[in-house]
């Protein structure tokens, strides 16, 4: 593909941390011009956080690469008309405040739309424009928590299990506005009008558990903690350790693969049956796979083909020769004066730059010269 599907589409970034800037990032990626604002003097709080490479946040250098940095205080003076050429121009923004703080800075919907009627405007918060909730603080934990996706496999009741992935904040924020804005787009070249995306990441987050919404609120069953047939209450869908500590996950659902399983461990026929007694079963499975270490288990599970594995960690993952293959690390981004693999995105490539292409974030307040701002 010669040219990208979002070459020539400008997109104003208000948005910090996570969710508003990956977005961004995938829309970059895909070929639009990101224009990022931040605070003049310290740029957003990401580009202090750890890890660094020189001084540099690796983590702010991932998610904003390929971006221009403006520096503006919103609150001076005079920074509306000053943005006032690139809002005439622009085709999306993502803010990422809470609601009516854009209102206050006068860059609220309505009066963005009056210097701009086909802009997409995309807000991005816990809870949404509205509501009782819509003023609340939150983080990722508080949202999934809200959409009772946490009881669901919390781990022991005297120590908790923290929540493996932000899932609301990526699965309920970034996802959703990236296919928003998209639909978005398609609508306004078939219409000539932009629209407010009211983005609220704790609702993103309840699609991630359609099994929990069929049983428990479609159906009205209880689901205990880590007792559902998906979080734990199977033999056949389990984390087990084995011997040297690293854990197997068996993901053994279909009746062929559960029994392709036991006949690699060994499994008796009079404890194969999982429904008849869960808990003997499970003790089973965990007595055979613990006497033997991973690299025991490992190629004799592979040969099975059986749906269950070794947990990798996140550096085994990036090592691995099936990802490796695919060129799922290939991409580069530049942090200081050190080349590494740039963040996999689900984009896919005939719609991103070249591969061999190196991304970089921009340094704060780079390209106010060039976009004429002060």
């Amino acid at each position: 593909m010669s040219r990208q599907p979002l070459t020539g589409i400008l997109v104003l970034d208000f948005s910090t941390l996570l969710p508003g800037p990956m977005a961004t990032l995938m829309l970059a990626e895909a070929g639009a011009e990101v224009i990022k604002f931040e605070r003049p003097g310290t740029g957003e709080d990401a580009r202090a956080t750890e890890p660094k490479i020189e001084g540099e946040s690796i983590g702010f250098a991932i998610l904003n690469q390929g971006k221009k940095s403006v520096t503006l205080d919103l609150k001076a003076p005079g920074a509306v008309e000053a943005l006032r050429p690139l809002l005439e121009r622009a085709d999306v923004l993502v803010e990422q405040f809470r609601p009516g703080v854009m209102d206050r800075l006068g860059l609220g919907y309505e009066a963005v739309r009056n210097i701009n009627p086909r802009l997409i405007y995309c807000s991005i918060t816990g809870y949404g424009q509205t509501g009782p909730k819509a003023n609340a603080a939150g983080h990722d934990m508080n949202y999934v928590g809200d959409a009772g996706i946490l009881s669901l496999s919390r781990g022991p009741d005297e120590n908790p299990t923290m929540p493996f992935a932000l899932v609301a904040d990526i699965g309920g924020g970034t996802y959703p506005a990236v296919v928003n804005i998209l639909l978005a787009l398609r609508a306004r070249d078939q219409g000539g009008e932009g629209t407010h995306l009211d983005i609220a990441m704790a609702e993103g987050a309840f699609m991630f558990a359609y099994w929990a919404h069929a049983a428990a609120v479609v159906a009205g069953q209880d689901i205990p903690n880590a007792a559902s047939r998906l979080t734990g209450g199977l033999a056949r869908y389990r984390l087990y350790p084995a011997a040297d500590g690293r854990i197997i996950a068996v993901g053994a659902v279909e009746e062929k693969f559960w029994q392709a399983f036991c006949d690699v461990i060994g499994q008796p026929a009079e404890l194969r049956d999982d429904k008849r007694n869960p808990a003997a079963c499970a003790a089973e499975v965990a007595r055979r796979l613990a006497a033997r270490p991973s690299t025991h288990w490992a190629p004799l599970l592979e040969a099975a083909d059986c749906c269950c594995t070794i947990l990798k960690t996140p550096a085994e993952a990036a090592r691995d020769p099936h990802f490796t293959a695919r060129g799922v690390f290939a991409r580069k981004l530049r942090i200081a004066d050190r080349e590494a693999p740039a963040l996999p995105l689900p984009l896919a490539p005939d719609f991103r730059a070249p591969a061999d292409r190196v991304g970089q974030a921009s340094p704060l307040g780079q390209h106010n010269r060039e976009l004429g701002l002060p």
